[in-house]
């Protein structure tokens, strides 16, 4: 194994081996000294937070936000900079979420097939494969144009999924429902299928879509009748333009994961409006609380619920569509439309506040990257840093050094006097 070691001119507290790292982190552990109190955490996660500087600037999109309540949380709090998988390694929506509730994103990997399925209350089978899918636009010569067919209404999403429900190919019954905006789910029910496929979304335009693979030895079936799905949906969708083609990916089946009650003695409740993360939220044995659509309604949800609960997970969407669409000057927006409704936060007294990201999302990248993520941590407890704004350059120089996204939470929880001392 590969010890750890200076990155970016910021090391890692207490290098040691990867394994020893992992022994150090489990959840097995935690739960042995996690204890139920009233104290209250919640963590507000910005998607696709990270940014990198604009060229005319030299300011990432955290930087060139007026962020007066971000920078007063940072100076009375404890700040870091956090790699959600491993540094260099870009990671996907999934991972970077359950890195940041604790657990090991490599040895709790999921597919996104299922996170969305279940983030719409789909009642998944045993032996059913979810995959995730994107209506997109072909160009004449059979290139990707726009992978997200110019982000249709939900309405036209529900309209096009129902065109290409039930079909049955070999005996497998291929059943698509409605996500949201561009984004749908198919689910392959019947008997002897795998779900070790490769995706036939290509992740960038300019590009054919992908022939769908198997990628272990049982999955041959999968593949086939996938493939010959995706040839039917072509047909059937030619004439619907932008949405004239599908791709799929993140094949997977319903996992057990435990729960976060189980681990850490919470009562957790999640805040989120897209059906992709409320589903990874019900994997971890989070309530899903109703709320409207926006950043001010999150927020009003929160207060509503809060004598409820003792851990919240906030989930903001709109910055990572902001920074996937190349839209800086937008993604700057959404930054200071979140600060302005931090007061309302502050005012609740939760005991922690965590606010990071779960990966970054450039705007000048147009997709996720391996950029590490500010995180910044308050509670009455922290030892403050000396870090008097909320940025990546800021971030850099604080307290908590460059850390994994999964031991946030164990500081989460020690913060909130939730952890019991370890050993004797």
């Amino acid at each position: 194994m590969l010890s750890l070691f200076w990155i970016s001119s910021v090391r890692y507290p207490h290098p040691r081996k990867t394994d020893d790292f992992e022994k150090m982190v489990s959840l097995d552990l935690i739960k042995s000294i996690s204890r139920p109190s009233p104290t209250r955490i919640v963590l507000v996660v910005v998607d696709g937070l990270g940014g990198l500087p604009h060229p005319e600037t030299g300011k990432t999109e955290l930087e060139t936000a007026k962020t007066p309540n971000l920078d007063k949380l940072a100076a009375e709090g404890v700040c870091g900079l956090s790699d959600p998988v491993s540094p260099g390694i870009t990671p996907g929506s999934a991972p970077g979420h359950l890195a940041l509730f604790g657990y090991d994103p490599v040895s709790f990997n999921i597919g996104r097939g299922v996170l969305e399925a279940v983030g719409v209350d789909f009642e998944l089978q045993t032996e059913d494969v979810a995959a995730r899918g994107n209506f997109c636009t072909l160009d004449t010569t059979g290139l990707v144009s726009d992978r997200r067919a110019g982000r249709i209404s939900t309405e036209k999403c529900a309209e096009l999924s129902l065109l290409l429900d039930g079909q049955v190919i070999d005996g497998v019954t291929v059943l698509v429902r409605p996500v949201m905006e561009h984004r749908f789910i198919a689910v392959f029910r019947g008997e002897g299928l795998s779900p070790d496929a490769t995706d036939s979304d290509p992740q960038q335009e300019g590009m054919a879509p992908l022939a769908i693979t198997a990628s272990s030895p049982e999955a041959g079936r999968i593949a086939d009748i996938a493939n010959r799905f995706v040839t039917r949906a072509k047909a059937i969708l030619a004439e619907h333009t932008p949405a004239n083609m599908i791709l799929l990916r993140g094949f997977s089946r319903k996992p057990h994961f435990p729960t976060m009650n189980e681990v850490y003695k919470l009562e957790p409740a999640a805040i989120a409006s897209y059906p992709m993360y409320r589903g990874l939220a019900r994997l971890v044995g989070m309530e899903i609380l109703e709320t409207g659509s926006g950043i001010e309604a999150e927020f009003e949800t929160l207060t509503r619920n809060y004598a409820k609960y003792d851990f919240f997970f906030m989930h903001i969407k709109a910055t990572d569509s902001a920074g996937e669409d190349g839209d800086f000057n937008r993604k700057v927006a959404v930054i200071e439309e979140i600060d302005s409704r931090l007061a309302g936060l502050t005012k609740l007294q939760p005991d922690v506040i965590v606010i990071t990201g779960d990966h970054s999302t450039p705007a000048l990248l147009k997709a996720h990257s391996w950029h590490p993520l500010p995180v910044l941590l308050f509670s009455k407890w922290c030892r403050a840093d000396g870090v008097k704004e909320f940025s990546e350059s800021a971030c850099l120089s604080g307290g908590l050094g460059r850390l994994f996204a999964t031991q946030i939470m164990p500081l989460a929880m020690a913060n909130a006097l939730k952890l019991d001392k370890y050993g004797a």
